[in-house]
């Protein structure tokens, strides 16, 4: 069986298969159109596309990003089953997230914007010390509402309970999952009213596209934190930015946007009390070679694959 690695990532696998290497920026050479399997990392869409056309031996698309929505979309035959690399960026994304939290909320934006102005920021020593602000600039007793509550979330969790904050989730059912409280996405109103930071770990889907619009800013308390560490596309930014502009949020912190890279020209950047990072936190898929190695075996002996999508 041979096995196509992109060069984005250092791939070891040991399954018993012939490994090719392959440029994500180039063509695929034609002695190599014969793989049954594709590794997909930091790949284009046209590139995904192109794949799509040009592998007729095709059997598995494995994608290393925890969301598959780009592959699903490429065009991959129906017969192609698709996995994607959820599991693998727990650990980064709930660190990313929790340092996006952290930064939200203790507002380290104001506080770099003024050390680059060499300027010792008295004003917000003031507000932030301030008896009636004290639970703007905490976690401790925070209410922390994760919306799309998985595997991510479930390692996020707990990292924000030893901080003190009181955690629970939103997700498409209503139940307990690693042993906090999910509610169902119908009671996502009132799950709001009473949160101080929403993070979304959602993926990029027909139901969650532009789902974080103004009708859930809202309903969120005022003076609350967003933090989406999920897809772009499950945000409608200019009802974020007129929600920051407001004050009804008093800051937001993001990993994704709509268009990436975000275009220097686009409103996000000048909105108010935003925290941009440009699509890191889940940079480093741990694990992937254990997942190709367990999902060729799979392949090959005709069972269920690991995180498939499709079919």
């Amino acid at each position: 069986m041979k096995i196509l690695i992109p060069n984005t990532i250092d791939l070891p696998v040991t399954a018993d298969v012939e490994a090719v290497v392959y440029d994500i920026d180039a063509e695929i050479p034609d002695e190599h159109r014969d793989a049954e399997v594709l590794v997909v990392w930091h790949n284009s869409s046209s590139w995904l596309q192109e794949a799509a056309r040009t592998l007729p031996e095709l059997r598995l698309v494995q994608a290393l990003a925890s969301g598959a929505d780009a592959v699903l979309n490429a065009g991959f035959p129906e017969e192609v089953r698709i996995c994607s690399g959820r599991s693998l960026h727990d650990g980064p994304v709930a660190e990313h997230a929790l340092a996006l939290i952290l930064g939200a909320v203790r507002r380290l934006d104001r506080l770099r914007d003024a050390q680059l102005e060499h300027r010792w920021d008295d004003d917000f020593n003031e507000v932030q010390s301030a008896p009636e602000s004290r639970g703007s600039y905490t976690l401790d007793a925070a209410r922390v509402t994760i919306w799309g509550f998985g595997s991510i979330a479930s390692t996020l969790a707990p990292l924000l309970t030893a901080l003190g904050a009181e955690v629970q989730g939103i997700a498409r059912s209503t139940g307990t999952r690693s042993g906090y409280p999910v509610h169902a996405d119908a009671d996502a109103a009132t799950v709001l009213s009473e949160t101080d930071v929403l993070v979304s770990i959602l993926p990029a889907t027909d139901a969650t596209a532009g789902l974080f619009d103004s009708t859930v800013f809202d309903a969120m308390r005022a003076g609350s934190v967003f933090v989406n560490v999920g897809r772009g596309t499950t945000v409608d930014e200019g009802a974020l930015i007129a929600a920051l502009e407001s004050g009804r949020l008093r800051a937001a912190a993001i990993d994704v946007t709509r268009t990436e890279p975000l275009p220097a020209s686009d409103p996000l950047w000048e909105a108010p009390n935003l925290l941009i990072t440009p699509h890191v936190a889940g940079n480093r898929p741990a694990g992937a070679a254990r997942l190709i190695d367990a999902n060729v075996a799979r392949l090959a002996a005709g069972d269920d694959l690991v995180n498939q999508v499709r079919p």
